[in-house]
């Protein structure tokens, strides 16, 4: 077997240009970039990279792969799979599981999972709670990706909601506090108020002004406040209004910022027009809003108001989401799709080959502190993808690799496709099979 691989003549996506040339992988590691490079012919799987482009491999900061307990929807494996035939190496995974990741002997047992069962890269975020601060202050911030708050109850039911505890929590950690924020109080009243008038099959065009623009900022702003105040490192979650984009810094690096935001691929992709066609398929939380909030989104992720890229991966079966509007759940499958959609979105002239990387791969990383992956540099981890910007492909039944087995994208012809994806220097995915049984590493990280 072969030990090297060299991907020749090919557009390489980094740190803010396009180089045109070779990259050497040895082992699971980036070990020559350039032209022109010595190799041992024998022992190096040359890749012809011509006319495509590669990037480090996509770190999504926060998914929900379900697992234990919600295994009908989805699992590590699966999911992770699906991860990696879309371009995304790594993953940091949500606490919301049944149990709830919420002591460390139950974080370490997700832990163990991944390593016997994930394809890409992955670590765990730690739930917080009302009553689990004892728990918080043993995670070890060079294993763990950092601390998740809902401030807004979602999928699960680990709301926190106590101004006290709360405090406490952001003034006791140094760990990245990553937050779910929706007031509780508006949705419930908004809520109350909209089952009077429809019953139980609310129109799910009201999903937005259930889950309003109120709610988010209400929410996003105290948040912000707290961790002012205390001088937390908060993260804020999947932005879905250009209200709130208003409350985040563009004027500072990113590795100097205590406070920052991420935005997800279906808050970029839809506005609530869609509703009528997708209906619950895109129902998520925070909800889809306005064409205008889409746009200030977008506005924002590009003049570095908002930092990071993600997914929200979610998944549930088709039966949970073709319920009624108070009974399907909130949430959906993203991860094998989304880069293809950003790289829909560079095709339409929204976001360049750069800035979608320094977005969904160098930042993550910036911002976690995850070490040695998120850019193509000799030294550093081989998580890399190969994509053809010309290799047009439609999304149905016969190539999702959700466990739910269906996408809020499907019937969507993507101009752009992942060819190669690899895992820590092993070529997992190649034009839709998967040569190599990879194994994903625990993220580590520089603190």
């Amino acid at each position: 077997m072969k030990t090297a691989t060299l991907i020749k003549d090919v557009n390489i996506v980094n740190e803010g240009e396009i180089l045109r040339g070779d990259v050497l992988i040895s082992k699971d590691r980036i070990v020559g970039i350039g032209s022109s490079l010595s190799i041992d012919q024998s022992q190096t799987e040359v890749i012809d990279g011509r006319g495509r482009y590669l990037l480090p491999g996509l770190i999504d900061d926060q998914v929900h792969f379900r697992e234990p307990g919600l295994t009908h929807k989805a699992n590590i494996e699966t999911e992770s799979k699906a991860a990696v035939a879309g371009g995304i190496t790594s993953f940091i995974e949500m606490p919301n599981t049944v149990p709830q990741a919420t002591t460390i002997d139950l974080l370490e047992e997700k832990f163990s999972t991944a390593a016997a069962t994930s394809w890409a890269n992955y670590s765990f975020m730690f739930g917080g709670t009302n009553d689990n601060l004892e728990e918080i202050l043993k995670v070890d911030p060079q294993k763990v990706a950092g601390l998740k708050l809902f401030l807004g109850s979602s999928t699960g039911n680990m709301l926190v909601d106590n101004p006290e505890v709360l405090e406490k929590i952001f003034s006791s950690t140094d760990l990245v506090i990553s937050t779910h924020c929706e007031d509780e109080g508006t949705i419930r009243a908004n809520t109350a108020r909209y089952l009077e008038e429809y019953g139980e099959d609310i129109p799910i065009e009201k999903h937005p002004l259930i889950r309003s623009e109120e709610a988010c900022y209400l929410s996003s702003s105290k948040a912000i406040e707290l961790a002012k105040k205390t001088g937390a490192r908060l993260h804020v979650f999947h932005l879905s209004t250009a209200k709130e984009t208003h409350l985040f810094r563009n004027d500072i690096p990113l590795k100097d910022k205590k406070i920052t935001a991420e935005v997800c691929v279906h808050h970029l992709s839809f506005s609530d027009a869609d509703y009528a066609e997708k209906g619950t398929h895109i129902k998520w939380n925070p909800a889809v809003k306005t064409e205008k909030d889409r746009k200030g989104l977008w506005k924002a992720l590009l003049d570095d108001r908002i930092d990071v890229l993600a997914t929200d991966h979610a998944p549930h079966t088709l039966e949970e989401k073709d319920q009624v509007y108070t009974k399907a759940p909130s949430g959906g499958p993203l991860v094998q799709h989304a880069l293809v959609a950003l790289l829909e979105h560079h095709h339409n002239g929204m976001i360049s080959l750069e800035k979608l990387v320094e977005k969904a791969a160098h930042n993550p990383a910036i911002l976690f502190q995850v070490k040695d992956r998120g850019y193509i540099r000799p030294g550093y981890k081989a998580d890399l993808v190969l994509v053809d910007l010309n290799s047009p492909w439609t999304v149905d039944k016969g190539n999702i690799l959700y466990k739910c087995g269906w996408s809020p994208f499907e019937g969507k012809t993507f101009r752009s496709a992942v060819t190669h994806t690899w895992i820590n220097g092993t070529l997992a995915y190649e034009n839709g099979r998967f040569p190599n049984r990879t194994h994903g590493e625990r993220l580590t990280f520089d603190r």
